[in-house]
């Protein structure tokens, strides 16, 4: 498997040479010990892909030669995630768990017991989160991470979508018994560590969300979002 790298310019020409520089390049020759002869991936993060044969290698860029060339469409069915803010690194680790398991959009929401407050900084940070995991996953588009809302604005989006699903672990019916085959616009609204309130349940309810338990086991909010993208990309016959 060919290690990927983003880039702002793709070259999509195949037979012409690509000066390939910046971090991207730099982390390729010091730490993947890229030589001269070697294959490498570059995408665009939005769906274009070209593979590379390395013609020559510098301290810190390295000149390429287009071998192919194409794009990668989207899905037919679009994944979205809101997630609430949790404490710590968990918010870190759920934007690399839920980027694994297709999101093509990250929603953070400030939930009334989420501990973590959302920043500028933050959302920096986790926006090269998700293009960093993308990257291991091998993912030519990298989700769009934005935020951060409140339960309100989240609930306005529920009618944009075919279906939406709320995760608590007082539901009376389960994950599969919600999904709805032929849904193309999807939506899975996690709660914080401390859980959702009856009061968010019952406006995500009123907004149109189905509200679900995942399994018998009780997830981490960091670790929930993978575990329900999995089981929709499974129903929804993506996988």
């Amino acid at each position: 498997m060919l290690s990927l790298f983003f880039v702002a310019d793709l070259p999509t020409t195949v037979g012409s040479t690509y000066q390939f520089g910046g971090d991207e390049a730099a982390h390729a020759i010091r730490v993947l010990r890229t030589q001269v002869g070697d294959s490498l991936a570059l995408s665009s993060g939005q769906g274009g892909w070209s593979v590379v044969k390395v013609l020559t290698v510098g301290k810190k860029d390295m000149t390429v030669q287009v071998l192919s060339t194409g794009f990668e469409d989207k899905l037919s069915v679009e994944l979205h995630v809101a997630q609430a803010l949790t404490k710590g690194d968990r918010i870190k680790e759920s934007i690399e768990l839920n980027t694994a398991g297709g999101a093509d959009v990250i929603l953070l929401w400030a939930a009334a017991r989420s501990i973590g407050k959302g920043s500028p900084d933050l959302m920096q940070k986790l926006a090269t989160t998700a293009r960093e995991a993308s990257k291991q996953t091998r993912r030519n588009r990298i989700p769009f991470v934005m935020g951060v809302l409140d339960a309100a604005k989240i609930a306005a989006e529920i009618p944009n979508y075919d279906l939406v699903i709320v995760l608590h672990e007082g539901a009376q019916r389960k994950f599969t018994e919600v999904i709805k085959p032929g849904s193309q616009k999807v939506l899975v609204i996690i709660g914080p560590e401390g859980g959702l309130t009856d009061e968010e349940v019952a406006l995500f309810a009123k907004a149109g969300a189905q509200v679900a338990l995942l399994g018998r086991p009780i997830f981490r909010s960091a670790h929930a979002g993978m575990a329900a993208l999995s089981g929709l990309n499974a129903a929804l016959r993506i996988w």
